[in-house]
Formats: structure tokens, C-alpha cells, sequence
């Protein structure tokens, strides 16, 4: 067996009441994508990001309005509420004002160094924490300049020298990211970044994309720095209801066995041999258990050469063939189940063993 992962020490920073960073638990973040100044319609996302796992949320702020409408919506939900700034400084010391519990600014495009100043000066003054995002698509011109493209090696060159103007200011409260839509610039650069400093980092491909190629970069990408023990918050960006995300990024942290949330469902991807409609029986299991938070192991099997055998292992499974299924509890036989009930055993089950 492969020794658990070992995580890489950070600096301890909080987001409301989310402990970031020296070993607490790597927090799920999402984004809306509804109007900000619209609070019911964004409420109601986050109210659906919280019910599916996320526990630090972010929202556009893209104007005055918008910053505004913080108040409102941080006082009807639950998480920590980001606010996402870009270049008007104002709109991030408003959003301060309207009880933001955090930042996500790219200094670069905030309005130069004095208004950069002006926000470090009101996040400390309220105790706010700020990411400092470093994004491969908006890096200074001097570090352009001097490395010639965005290079995993220029985003860190970027990300040290803000930290610099930030603790010149007496702000260390600071998280960073290093995104790139390509997969393995974003490897290299928080590889090469939590070789030099301590601050905690969210992770993220920028831009990731549709649901199966977001997936799989984000899988990939994210997964591989979690497996070096290298992140503290994550997104998975995907060009999709934001809920998919918490999905997927759960999936991701209970593949590395980091966290478990939520039934974990294990199915054939059927060949030949298989004598029952198991699409549409794991369709009817996943979507009944849709809102279950128990890190439960269910399989569900289509025929008799690794059915029993996975089955067995699970803490509750079916294994199924010509029009009936057998099943497992905890590597115990149960009973054979005609097909057309195996959904409703199984859930049954499932229901019993969670309960106790």
C-alpha cells in the first residue's frame, strides 16, 4: 500500500471561519456565475454550492452596484464570501466595507502601485485576506520582457515580487495562485513556488474548459500537486453549472484518499457479458443519492468475472447477470434480487447501513 500523502507545511490563514493553510483540511471553492447584483439569483447558487460541499465561495464584482450588493448577499448565506476584483481598487475597498471575508485581486491590473497600497492598508485594517492571483495571461510587461513568454518560471517571478510590495506594506495575510490553461505550466509553477516561500496556494487551470476536458485537466493538473502534497484550497474550473465543480473536486480529493464526502459509487464500464441494463440502474442509484454526505462504497457490477470479487469489497453491492443480482453487505452475501428491484434493495441498503 502507498504511504498516505505527505502535505507540504504552510502559513495559517483564515477565510471566515475556514482554517487555510498548516495542515487544516484543503478547502473546495467554487465561483457563481449568476449577476451579482442580482442577491436572490445569487443567493440561491450559493445555497446550492454550500448543500453540495463547497465551503469558500466567490462572486464578480465587476462594479459598484455589484459591491453593494455584498451586504445583502453575506448576510443570507453561510460561507465565506470572496469577493473577485479587477482593475478599479475602489470596488475592492468597498466590497471590504460590505463585509467581504476575503480577496482575490490581480495586482497587476488594480490601478497601479498606490491603489494596491490603498487595498492592503483596508484588508488589514479589517483583517481580510487578499490571493494574490497570478494568472499566465496578464503578467506584467517587465516580467514578460525579462523571460520572454508567460513561463512557469515568470509567474513566480511575478507572484515573489508582489509578496515583496505586500510585506513591504505589513500585509502578510496572503494566499497565492499560479494558473495557466496549459496543464504542466501550472505543475512547474507551484512546483517551483512552494520550493521559495511558505504562503499558502490555491490551485486551479484557468480556463479548464467544457465538462470532460475541464475534468480532465483539472484531475490531472490538481490532482498531480495534491499528490505532492503541494496545495490548501482548489477550484476546478468548468464551463458549467458551478455545482459540477464541487462535484468533481471532491471525486478528486477522495481519489487521493485526502477526503471523503458523499456515496462512493463503483461500476462496470460493461462488455459483452453483460445481462442487466446497468446504465440505467447506476443513473437511478447516483441520482437517489444525490444529496447523501456519507462517505459510503457502493459497487454496482454487471457480470460474473469481477462482479462478485469488487462486490465483496464495497459496504454495499450488486452483482448482477441474466436478470437478477446477488447482494453484498460488508463481503457478505445478502440475498438474489430479481432486476427490476435491485435499485430499490440497494438503496434499502444503503439507507440501513448510514442509519445505524
Amino acid at each position: 500500500m502507498l504511504e498516505s500523502i505527505r502535505r507540504r507545511r504552510t502559513r495559517r490563514i483564515e477565510i471566515g471561519s475556514v482554517p487555510i493553510g498548516d495542515g487544516a483540511p484543503i478547502a473546495v471553492q467554487s465561483m457563481t456565475n449568476t449577476d451579482t447584483r442580482r442577491v436572490d439569483a445569487t443567493v440561491g447558487q450559493i445555497q446550492a454550492l454550500a448543500q453540495a460541499g463547497c465551503e469558500i465561495v466567490r462572486v464578480a464584482v465587476p462594479d459598484a452596484e455589484a459591491a453593494a450588493a455584498l451586504r445583502e448577499i453575506r448576510s443570507q448565506i453561510g460561507l465565506p464570501l470572496i469577493a473577485d476584483i479587477h482593475f478599479d481598487h475602489r470596488l475592492a475597498i468597498a466590497s471590504i466595507d460590505a463585509g467581504a471575508d476575503g480577496l482575490r485581486i490581480n495586482p497587476g491590473n488594480i490601478g497601479g502601485r498606490a491603489a494596491l497600497a490603498r487595498v492592503i492598508h483596508a484588508a488589514r485594517e479589517r483583517r481580510v485576506p487578499i490571493r494574490i492571483g497570478v494568472n499566465a495571461g496578464s503578467l506584467q510587461k517587465d516580467i514578460l520582457e525579462a523571460y520572454g513568454h508567460p513561463t512557469p518560471e515568470a509567474m513566480v517571478a511575478s507572484a515573489l515580487e508582489y509578496i515583496r510590495f505586500f510585506e513591504a506594506e505589513g500585509f502578510t495575510d496572503i494566499k497565492i495562485s499560479l494558473k495557466s490553461s496549459r496543464v504542466l505550466d501550472t505543475i512547474r509553477a507551484y512546483e517551483r513556488f512552494s520550493e521559495t516561500a511558505d504562503y499558502p496556494l490555491h490551485l486551479g487551470v484557468t480556463e479548464a474548459g467544457t465538462l470532460i476536458s475541464g475534468t480532465v485537466k483539472s484531475a490531472i493538473g490538481i490532482g498531480y500537486l495534491l499528490a505532492e502534497g503541494i496545495g490548501d484550497t482548489f477550484r476546478v474550473s468548468l464551463s458549467r453549472d458551478p455545482v459540477e465543480e464541487v462535484k468533481v473536486a471532491y471525486e478528486i480529493l477522495r481519489a487521493l484518499d485526502l477526503r471523503h464526502r458523499g456515496p462512493e459509487i463503483i461500476s462496470c464500464p460493461t462488455c459483452g457479458r453483460c445481462e442487466i441494463d446497468l446504465f440505467r440502474l447506476v443513473e437511478e442509484v447516483e441520482t437517489a443519492l444525490g444529496g447523501m454526505t456519507a462517505p459510503v462504497k457502493i459497487a454496482i457490477m454487471g457480470c460474473v468475472v469481477n462482479g462478485p470479487g469488487e462486490a465483496r469489497e464495497a459496504d454495499v453491492g450488486i452483482a448482477g447477470g441474466r436478470g437478477q443480482g446477488i447482494l453484498f453487505r460488508k463481503g457478505e452475501v445478502v440475498c438474489k434480487v430479481p432486476e427490476a428491484d435491485l435499485a430499490r434493495v440497494l438503496l434499502e441498503e444503503v439507507q440501513k447501513i448510514t442509519s445505524r
